[in-house]
């Protein structure tokens, strides 16, 4: 039985998810790294992650890392880029690689307010070259020192919580394109999770 005030949060919580906005995980080795990506897509509302694995696998994720974000975030997974972009594409996201690039954007001058997937790509390797090619633009993170970039997990939590200002500034939380239909499904799902196992 969940309780009045475990209800409430639910309902609180499940109103502020973004549908719109979401993250592509490719080949990203290291499940700590996994699991805090996890942790800052839940503290945005994300609703659903994407895993992209062709060389990896499948990555086991920690809740004590993820704070438990791991349950509250869906995840879709896919052995084939094209066919992620084809599914994102047809839902109207855009995609962004985060790469250094030349043509690299900063994410401070993209409009996080329209459906965007972020694709974060291997510890080592970066984003494949062929989700380079499908996605519409490379970004970047504006960097002043002598290290060029960030852990993968700290980038994601970086570019996340400044899609999430502009989405605060553009009025998106509590997000009032929610259909109320999919609000009762969400919390339904969201109790059964919560139900102690037998």
């Amino acid at each position: 039985m969940v309780s009045e005030s475990r209800l409430e949060t639910l309902n609180r919580v499940s109103a502020q998810r973004q549908l719109d906005l979401t993250l592509v995980i490719e080949n990203i080795h290291d499940p700590h790294n996994v699991a805090a990506i996890f942790r800052s897509a839940d503290a945005v509302g994300i609703d659903e992650v994407q895993l992209l694995y062709t060389r990896e696998s499948f990555p086991t994720l920690h809740p004590k890392v993820t704070a438990s974000g791991e349950k509250w975030v869906s995840q879709t997974r896919y052995d084939d880029p094209q066919v992620l972009a084809e599914n994102l594409r047809s839902k109207g996201f855009k995609l962004y690689t985060t790469n250094l690039t030349e043509d690299a954007i900063s994410i401070h001058d993209i409009d996080w307010t329209e459906p965007s997937a972020i694709i974060f790509g291997n510890e080592k390797r970066g984003v494949s070259s062929e989700m380079t090619s499908l996605a519409d633009k490379n970004i970047q993170i504006p960097m002043f020192g002598m290290v060029e970039s960030l852990n993968v997990s700290v980038a994601t939590a970086v570019i996340l919580f400044e899609a999430c200002r502009q989405r605060i500034v553009a009025g998106k939380y509590p997000n009032s394109e929610l259909e109320p239909e999919w609000l009762e499904q969400r919390l339904k799902d969201w109790i059964r999770i919560n139900q102690p196992s037998k």
